[in-house]
């Protein structure tokens, strides 16, 4: 069965056209993404714009008949924060289901630690132990810990890249005084977030997931993506440190010139650095792993495990190995899932 996933996110649209089977592994048959910078397109009042609206329609009207003539026999399109947090929202939804007959799903930031995290977990299977995701997005922040397929506490913080950009670093390059104060900022946010992940206890692996890992850790000396999804990522916390302090000098436009940064997120890197710096500190994390499956993976994964009438099916796991004694597809154990506010 092939499937399109399509993700509108802050700064892009991304379509996932994959061929998935039940009992097997997702398949990457093409990715295509457009520049939407819907969080550009916002007004006083936090509305998406007209032309944020229009550009919005046109970009999945033209991605969804895209994933058609590709063979998809399904698209499973959903929204993350800067839809789900604009005040019109639901206007804007119901002008994209009437004008591309696209229903975009709008998942709530739990939904997205929860379905990252699995997706994390069949990546490295059952014998990682207990696993720490952290996700960076233009909005948002999640945060995730468990030893099972459902994590048992899942964070949302309202600490995306984007938007601290926007509130806290307007100057390009940022001044060195409005670093300092954001870092203290996100120190105090993280206070209690990792006291929660503290009680849930110490992770056997820690990984981050998110275009912006996957940047800071080609920045750090990682592998360029052409080397394969196999190849071993790491972010270190000392590497990480060091790149602020390079990049924070830079202009966005020489930060787009990096290998491994787009245009689309050149101007929030460095937000986006300063959001992993706080949270690897306040977790004591020294090292993270970095996954190359995520939030559309953990759809389409949750899609796989789902069957007509709403009965779990069983899936392999790319790495998987005996470990904790769980079965892969097992009926998930796991406590309850928290939110944080901001």
């Amino acid at each position: 069965m092939r499937l399109g996933v399509l993700d509108v996110g802050s700064n892009t649209v991304h379509l996932l056209v994959v061929d998935a089977h039940r009992g097997g592994h997702p398949m990457p048959m093409s990715s295509t993404k457009e520049s939407l910078r819907l969080s550009e397109n916002m007004d006083d009042r936090g509305r998406i714009t007209a032309a944020g609206a229009q550009k919005l329609v046109d970009t999945v009207a033209d991605l969804a008949n895209l994933a058609a003539t590709s063979g998809c026999a399904e698209l499973m399109a959903f929204a993350t924060s800067a839809v789900r947090e604009a005040t019109n929202s639901e206007e804007v939804l119901g002008r994209v289901r009437a004008e591309t007959g696209v229903d975009l799903r709008v998942l709530a930031g739990v939904d997205e630690a929860r379905l990252t995290f699995l997706a994390v977990r069949r990546w490295y299977g059952w014998s990682a132990g207990r696993i720490i995701n952290l996700d960076i997005g233009g909005g948002s922040l999640e945060v995730s810990s468990g030893v099972d397929e459902e994590p048992e506490v899942a964070l949302s913080l309202q600490l995306g890249a984007g938007r601290l950009t926007r509130k806290w670093l307007p100057e390009d390059p940022p001044s060195k005084r409005r670093i300092g104060i954001l870092r203290d900022w996100l120190a105090a946010e993280m206070v209690d977030p990792a006291k929660q992940l503290a009680e849930a206890g110490k992770p056997d692996l820690a990984v981050g997931t998110s275009k912006t890992f996957r940047s800071l850790a080609r920045l750090t000396g990682a592998a360029p993506s052409g080397a394969g999804p196999r190849v071993r990522r790491t972010l270190t916390g000392s590497s990480l440190r060091q790149l602020i302090a390079f990049i924070s000098r830079m202009t966005a436009a020489d930060r787009a010139e990096l290998e491994g940064v787009s245009a689309d997120r050149s101007q929030q890197l460095v937000a986006g650095a300063l959001v992993a710096e706080a949270a690897m500190r306040a977790l004591s994390l020294d090292t993270l792993e970095i996954c190359p499956w995520a939030l559309r993976e953990g759809l389409i994964l949750r899609k796989l495990d789902t069957d007509m009438d709403g009965g779990p099916l069983t899936t392999n796991t790319p790495n998987a190995a005996a470990g904790n004694g769980s079965t892969p597809g097992a009926a998930s154990s796991a406590g309850p899932i928290e939110t944080v506010p901001s």
